[in-house]
């Protein structure tokens, strides 16, 4: 096919960047495949999803890495070779890539690091998930597999040395929408141990509103522009991005559906010290019928995880969420940390006033890391040895 033939005759030439695009997958790679989907050679996220998988690591010396499969769902689980006293905490790993990127049998280098770090600092089972991906398998696919796969996890614990009453799920970006979507949908399951706690990494959280102040503010900040975070959630909700302009000007959602919405997605709720590097607010637009048809499914907390009733959200396990002052999903976190504690349920946050989206995937890189992000990362372990 297409791609083959072009993996045949670029990639001797590809070879001496190949290791700066796998750091940056959605910088570069992203830009080049557009250009290479537009001459007919290549899909642009199929040219994403082979870059991100030109590097792999070696071995860990502190962990037990084995690829399985939770029934039909791939897995790669990262065990610490120390032996314990007592069970370890478990934690599901759920990645992010707008749903659209990584695996766990080419998972992107970033990603392996991550997990790898925190199964060896927390002394951590860890279980990333390979979850069908968009646009090939439409929502609600990834969803599903991370929920069964959890499910499959807790059923099993006991043959991976996992306290069953100490099962986390984590996700960054895009995972921490199927993270946070999982633990809504198993705080109301009686036949299940309880989830221990939530971990949302700068997590995206509903798809009505792509105007809040972050968006506004960071639209043109790497690694996440405003229009690929509208691109990807049209990519996971139905593969068609032939309406980008009515999401991103707010008119993929009906006026009465916004403002019934609005006492939890609203610029109101976001304390005015994240409105001073500007914030415009904009006109409600009315939504054409034929479009509202095609986008409804945002508004289910499946997919939105932001919209779920105060029932739902009374709920949720101790939560830690973790946000970045440059990113056009920083408004998405502070809109959901508001909601659970409105609810009772115990929130940690960490606001990185000098990070950017992505930046959590630099942590433990033996090409450029930052500061801020190995805080981020640091905050995470402690709150999980915290369980």
């Amino acid at each position: 096919g297409k791609d083959r033939t072009y993996a045949d005759i670029a990639v001797p030439l590809l070879g001496k960047i190949q290791n700066l695009l796998s750091e940056f997958p959605i910088l570069f790679a992203f830009e080049q495949g557009k250009i290479l989907e537009k001459i007919g050679i290549c899909s642009q996220i199929n040219f994403v999803r082979y870059m991100q998988g030109v590097r792999t690591l070696g071995a860990d010396q502190k962990l037990f890495i084995k690829d399985l499969c939770f029934g039909k769902v791939p897995v790669r689980i990262y065990q610490p070779k120390a032996p314990s006293s007592s069970q370890r905490r478990g934690v599901m790993f759920f990645h992010g890539g707008g749903w659209t990127l990584g695996s766990v049998g080419k998972i992107t280098n970033t990603h392996e690091n991550l997990c790898r770090s925190l199964a060896r600092e927390s002394d951590s089972v860890v279980v990333s998930v390979g979850y069908r991906l968009a646009p090939e398998h439409k929502y609600p696919a990834a969803y599903e597999d991370c929920l069964n796969a959890t499910i499959h996890f807790m059923r099993n614990t006991e043959h991976y040395g996992v306290d069953p009453a100490r099962i986390s799920v984590c996700g960054d970006s895009a995972g921490g929408n199927l993270a946070a979507a999982v633990s809504q949908t198993l705080a109301g399951r009686s036949d299940l141990p309880k989830l221990r706690a939530q971990i949302l990494i700068y997590p995206h959280l509903q798809a009505l509103d792509f105007n809040l102040p972050s968006y506004q503010q960071n639209q043109g900040v790497p690694l996440l522009f405003r229009e690929r975070a509208a691109f990807f959630a049209l990519q996971y909700l139905n593969g068609d991005t032939s309406h980008m302009e009515e999401v991103l000007e707010g008119s993929h959602i009906p006026i009465d559906i916004k403002l019934n919405y609005k006492k939890w997605v609203s610029p109101d709720n976001i304390p005015e010290k994240f409105k001073a590097r500007g914030y415009k607010p904009y006109v409600l637009l009315d939504c054409p019928t034929v479009v509202y048809e095609t986008m409804k499914r945002f508004c289910e907390p499946n997919l939105s995880p932001l919209l779920a009733e105060d029932a739902v959200i009374q709920q949720l396990p101790e939560s830690f969420i973790l946000t970045c002052e440059f990113d056009v999903l920083r408004d998405d976190g502070l809109l959901y940390k508001k909601r659970l504690e409105d609810n009772g349920v115990r929130v940690t946050w960490y606001h990185l006033e000098d990070g950017f989206h992505g930046i959590m995937n630099f942590s433990n890189s033996d090409w450029m890391s930052f500061s801020s992000g190995e805080r981020g990362l640091n905050n995470i372990v402690n709150f999980l040895k915290s369980l």
